[in-house]
């Protein structure tokens, strides 16, 4: 198992630290930037079609988008406990860097409701 690091390109479109990931960590994922399997991923689709690397560099409030905000989202972040808008914000007012410095020492991949 890898070790949980500090790198800004772990960050996942969405504002998931993939860094802190269990499946990527013991090397079952690649992680969402380079994971071409995650194609159905509908915010990456968006950020990827803007040359962002996150959300957080859009102009619009996530909460407040259908791609962000959707079924999918709204399930996961019940059943992990996430709170991705969160993470989006965290990164708009801190960082990517500072982001990634935060969910290493905290070692998980949101921050949780």
């Amino acid at each position: 198992m890898e070790e949980i690091t500090v790198d800004k390109n772990k960050i996942a479109s969405c504002g998931l630290y993939c860094g802190a990931c269990r499946k990527f960590l013991y090397g079952k994922c690649h992680g969402c930037k380079d994971n071409e399997k995650a194609s159905w991923c509908k915010i990456r689709q968006c950020c990827k079609s803007k040359g962002y690397h996150t959300c957080a560099e859009c102009e619009c409030d996530v909460r407040e988008c259908k791609t962000y905000s959707n079924f999918i989202s709204k399930v996961f972040a019940l059943i992990f406990k996430s709170d991705r808008p969160a993470c989006i914000r965290y990164i708009k007012e801190h960082g990517e860097m500072a982001y990634a410095e935060e969910m290493a020492k905290r070692q998980c991949q949101t921050i949780k409701r």
